[in-house]
């Protein structure tokens, strides 16, 4: 990754660790090039930078109608509000007295350079996955990290990767002890269905790929 784009993602607010953020940049080069990759969960753009790296590299190589979508409400999840423990109160709006991180992700994408590369879907995961239809080469779910938001992100979400792409889920915890559960058992539901298989771990990342069904059929 371009040690100015690794500089801003380094500098952006955020949750991923940089080795996280390293598996995440590699296998969206990886899969960038076949068609768009997509984010469930925005927050300030730190994800976004190393998505939007790849896309940047994929056009450079060839594939210029590439590009990253990152989805998001930009109000918070359920562990961003007043107190909880990453709440941050900066990034309250005060006239609205709510979460509101699509001005810091603006900056962080066009302090970046990244705008032409990274698309922001402002809404809710349910609204907008109902309503997509195009495959995708590359999912990574990190919002909502309740069971009933990891799962309806999973369930909206994972049916358009295509055979070969990528399912990247965050923050997957086997241990109640080390951190919450809905990521791990959104992992184990893709495992189980049968769509999917695991090929890459670091941290609290997974790495799965697709190996059977076309995008748009159902995943399990």
């Amino acid at each position: 990754m371009p040690a100015d784009l690794l500089a801003h993602a380094d500098a952006a607010k955020g949750f991923m660790p940089a080795d996280e953020g390293a598996l995440l940049h590699r296998v969206a080069v990886e899969r960038a090039a076949h068609g768009p990759v997509l984010e469930v969960g925005t927050y300030c753009g730190k994800s976004a930078i190393y998505l939007g790296a790849a896309v940047r590299q994929a056009r450079r190589s060839g594939s210029p109608a590439t590009v990253a979508f990152t989805v998001d409400h930009h109000r918070g999840s359920e562990e961003n509000q007043a107190g909880w423990e990453h709440h941050d109160a900066s990034l309250v709006d005060p006239e609205s007295g709510l979460m509101d991180t699509l001005p810091v992700f603006r900056r962080t994408i066009q302090r970046a350079g990244l705008e032409g590369e990274v698309v922001a879907l402002v809404g809710r995961s349910t609204t907008l996955s109902a309503h997509w239809r195009t495959p995708l080469s590359l999912l990574f779910i990190d919002g909502g990290h309740a069971e009933e938001h990891a799962h309806n992100d999973y369930s909206g979400w994972a049916s358009w990767v295509m055979p070969g792409g990528y399912l990247v889920i965050h923050d997957v915890f086997e241990r109640p002890e080390d951190g919450g559960q809905a990521p791990y058992h959104v992992w184990q539901r893709a495992l189980a269905g049968g769509a999917f298989a695991e090929v890459g771990t670091v941290g609290s990342m997974r790495v799965l790929r697709r190996d059977s069904g076309d995008a748009g059929d159902p995943v399990g």
